[in-house]
Parts: C-alpha cells; structure tokens; sequence
C-alpha cells in the first residue's frame, strides 16, 4: 500500500495543483506533504507549513496573510509577511484543514482563487504564486454536510486526495518500521 502511495505522490508532485491528505493521526500526513514538495518542481523553493487546529479566525489571518505596519496595537513595526508571502513560488502545507473556522475558509477560497493576499490592515493586493496541500485527520464529507466545511473550498483543496492507511491496515510494514527505528536508536546510544 505505501510503495503504491509512493508511487502516486511522486506523479502528482510534477504538477501545480492542490493536494488534500487525509489521514488519521499519527499516520504520516507531514512526512507525505514533504515528500511531496521535495519531488516537484518547486523543491528549491520555501515549504512553508501552518497548523490550522486550535487558532481562532483572526489569528490564523495574521498568520496567514500577515499584517500591515500599526495594523493593531503590539503590531510589530513594518508589518510581518504571512506565510503565502514566506511560502511564494513555493508549498504552503495547511495542516488540520478541517479545523480552520468557516469566516476564515471564505478568504482560503478567494485567494487560491484570486493568486492574491491582503495583509491585515492593509488594502494593497499581493500576488502570489503557492501550491496548496492541505492535510485532515476528520471526515470532511462529513463537515460539509454539516455546514462546518465550505463545499467550495473543499472542491478546491480536492483536486488531487491522498489518503494514508493507517498501520493497522498495513502490517507489513510493521517489521521493516520496527528495524528502521531499532537500528536508529541503537546508533543515537552507540549500542
């Protein structure tokens, strides 16, 4: 199952379009948006990653399309880039999609759709040039028909799905995953 995984990131990583992991938790979904980035062509190029999970909506749009000089009090001088500036030309990694709150999903979906960001307080558009791969650990099928997920941007993020099978589903990988890590540690302990 991985070596056809594998297989099927390393084909999909050639091409610009978006890329949404799902996975359980534990299973890898970092590792596989990396993996990613590293065999396209945007290699050379900035893989920038945000976790999404446990950030409140004007949080995550500080962090994402940054902010503006004196955009609010503490505002460090000059403005900070966000991480589609930080990430341009290269990957910008959303990990736990399907935990960013719906206000914030509406203006994920305009830029992927637009190429641009508008740093907070600012009015000045910024193009950029990203690829998106986002990751979840939740049913997002699910979220959108509960209202919790945007069916838009789930189209949008869904352009490419890779789905990780978790260890269980895979147990021969257990024994050359068991070996891989004994030799790993006994190296780190110069056993």
């Amino acid at each position: 199952k991985i070596t056809e995984l594998i297989k099927y990131c390393k084909t999909i990583a050639k091409n610009p379009y978006t890329v949404l992991i799902r996975g359980e938790s534990g299973t890898g979904k970092e590792i596989i948006a990396q993996s990613i980035h590293s065999a396209g062509p945007r290699k050379n190029q900035a893989f920038v990653a945000l976790n999404c999970g446990a950030m409140t909506a004007s949080l995550i749009e500080s962090e994402l399309f940054g902010y503006a000089d004196g955009a609010f009090t503490g505002a460090k001088k000059g403005g900070k880039a966000g991480k589609f500036e930080l990430a341009n030309n290269g990957t910008l990694f959303l990990d736990e999609i399907g935990e960013m709150p719906l206000e914030m999903q509406v203006k994920l979906l305009r830029t992927i759709q637009e190429q641009t960001i508008t740093r907070v307080g600012s009015n000045k558009p910024v193009p950029v040039n990203v690829r998106i791969i986002a990751a979840t650990n939740k049913d997002l099928d699910e979220e959108v028909r509960s209202g919790r997920f945007r069916l838009d941007l789930y189209y949008r993020l869904n352009v490419f799905e890779v789905h990780i099978p978790p260890l269980r589903e895979r147990r021969e990988d257990i024994l050359p995953l068991v070996r891989h890590f004994l030799k790993k540690i006994s190296s780190r302990l110069d056993i």
